[in-house]
């Protein structure tokens, strides 16, 4: 069976595009997640608000699998 480049290059995108994905929530949640935690030591009332920022760098993971499902759909 002959595999053909394309198909080859759709899932080094898809692994790129969860990978790279990844990478970037790391570091945004690098900085959230210590900002945050120093500000609910100063007052525990912002937990919500904390929690949402905390949440808010998974997005980029999400957008990667999105776009990672879109392209193996094509294989």
């Amino acid at each position: 069976m002959v595999v053909e480049i394309g198909s080859g290059l759709l899932g080094v995108g898809a692994g790129l595009a969860i990978g790279l994905g990844a990478i970037g929530t790391g570091l945004a949640q690098q900085q959230a997640i210590a900002a945050v935690f120093g500000g609910i030591v100063e007052d525990p009332k912002q937990f919500g608000k904390g929690l949402f920022f905390i949440v808010l760098p998974e997005t980029l993971v999400i957008f990667g699998l999105v776009i990672a499902i879109m392209l193996m759909g094509r294989m």
